[in-house]
């Protein structure tokens, strides 16, 4: 394979009736293939085709799905963006981006926005309309697709940042890396075509558009999303689309655990699930399981593991931040700073770097690694552990604290419904562990009940209560830097 539309035009030869989509709605792989091709051909009379930038804003549809496969088959190098931003900020970032065009899917186009570009609407390209100015613009199919002829280095498109050290960057992916990211992620979960990948995130991830569209094309599997992830309608989708291998992301996994019972869960069929919990896997009855070390800039996931219910590490970051053994493309290091950088055996398998103004901007030292910018340590089997990004990183009397474990502990207590640690400097050296909880009353007795039980370096100095915890609209990534102990409703010293 060389692109990715030989890879869609391959799967969908192959297994012309596989289900894709919605999967409240899912539609037959051969008729996303003739609807994409239609489009493409719409797409090209707006002057869109190979090469061409495009910048896409919108929810998860049927039709944004169509709309990414368009212009993959156009040739052109769609860029994913997450539509709650604020149009200030969507313009901020595509001046970087410089497109020739903005989609728009299921949010009223803004003209102002990247001004210089064509806005056209694709919300109703499932119907096989696609819009500029409120006119219907069509081509003819072409004959041969012209995404077939792009090079495995040529860019395939871009996903941003989240943006919580600055304005979201883009990243740069070429066809390659979603290929062989493709094809590590369906031999290390082995998807084959007896299953259903159900990855029910907004597509301008790499979890979902990476791991679940395109490692499940890649391993001939059926591939289904949905428009907003519920934790009420999970398990029901779940069982009637018979799903067997999820691809999610912590937060989504935490909430299940809360919001979700094992009798919700009665009858699926699933039997692996990426992102790996040890609770979720027993509460759910799921077999196995997979953590992860990665990034959009790591080639989309350089670590993993495989878990098996049952398995309970004593790893103090949590089971969850366990990234195991590289990616067999990726080499990489523990730097005596503490930060991880990785670096890519062959071309095309790490990002190409980030779009600016002035082009492609490649943040890669001189023998070729990229500093990730994460804090992380290496367990006595030779394996990555991430700690924490070391932007969001808390370190008290030297210590790197365990961010993601010490959540966990908290979270348990009763009363808590939703938690945080982040960090104030503290006034002798280092930092200080603050704890943010959304609940009704403050569960002092149980938050010191487990502070009690913690090492000294990890305990918090205070409870703050707030209305919420302030998370992104994609994954439900937390913001830790939006959090702010004067704004709490009260604070309670430990």
């Amino acid at each position: 394979m060389r692109n990715l539309s030989a890879l869609v035009v391959d799967r969908a030869s192959r297994r012309p009736g596989a289900r894709f989509g919605m999967a409240e709605q899912p539609i037959a792989l051969s008729d996303a293939v003739a609807s994409a091709r239609t489009a493409a051909g719409g797409f090209a009379a707006a002057g869109v085709g190979p090469g061409t930038r495009v910048a896409v804003v919108g929810e998860t549809s049927t039709s944004y799905l169509l709309t990414w496969l368009a212009l993959v088959f156009a040739g052109a190098e769609p860029a994913l963006v997450n539509p709650a931003y604020p149009g200030e900020l969507l313009d901020e970032m595509l001046a970087d981006l410089d497109p020739g065009a903005v989609v728009w899917l299921h949010r009223t186009p803004e003209p102002g926005v990247a001004g210089g570009a064509c806005h056209l609407d694709a919300s109703g390209l499932d119907q096989g309309r696609l819009l500029a100015g409120g006119v219907a613009v069509t081509g003819p199919v072409a004959e041969e697709v012209p995404g077939l002829a792009r090079q495995p280095l040529d860019v395939a498109g871009y996903m941003h940042t989240s943006g919580t050290t600055g304005v979201p960057k883009f990243c740069v992916q070429t066809h390659e890396y979603f290929l062989r990211l493709g094809r590590f992620i369906a031999d290390s979960m082995c998807f084959s075509a007896e299953d259903t990948v159900f990855a029910p995130l907004p597509m301008f991830h790499i979890n979902p558009l990476g791991y679940g569209v395109v490692g499940g094309l890649t391993g001939g599997s059926d591939v289904l999303g949905t428009a907003c992830f519920s934790a009420s309608g999970f398990w029901p989708l779940v069982r009637e689309v018979g799903a067997t291998a999820l691809v999610l992301h912590a937060p989504p996994v935490e909430i299940l655990k809360r919001a979700t019972s094992p009798a919700d869960a009665d009858g699926h069929q699933v039997t692996r699930v990426f992102f790996a919990d040890a609770d979720f896997l027993a509460r759910f009855r799921i077999p196995i399981g997979f953590s992860a070390y990665g990034s959009t800039e790591a080639g989309g996931l350089s670590h993993l593991w495989v878990w098996r219910e049952g398995d309970r590490p004593a790893l103090p970051e949590g089971m969850s931040r366990y990234g195991g053994r590289s990616r067999h493309e990726v080499e990489w290091v523990v730097l005596d700073a503490g930060e991880i950088a990785v670096r890519a055996r062959r071309p095309g398998v790490l990002f190409a770097g980030y779009r600016r103004r002035v082009g492609v901007v490649e943040p890669f030292d001189a023998d070729g690694w990229f500093h990730t910018g994460d804090i992380g340590r290496v367990d006595d089997d030779g394996n990555l552990v991430f700690v924490e990004r070391r932007a969001e990183s808390i370190r008290v009397k030297g210590e790197y604290v365990p961010i993601g474990y010490v959540e966990q502990r908290f979270a348990a207590v009763d009363g808590v419904d939703d938690v945080a640690v982040w960090r104030r400097k503290s006034e002798l050296v280092d930092d200080e562990v603050i704890l943010y909880v959304v609940a009704r009353d403050v569960p002092i007795d149980g938050i010191r009940a487990v502070a009690a039980e913690l090492p000294a370096f990890m305990r918090p100095v205070c409870v703050a209560r707030v209305a919420s915890i302030p998370r992104d609209t994609g994954v439900g990534k937390l913001r830790r830097r939006q959090l702010d102990v004067s704004e709490a409703l009260e604070v309670v010293a430990l």
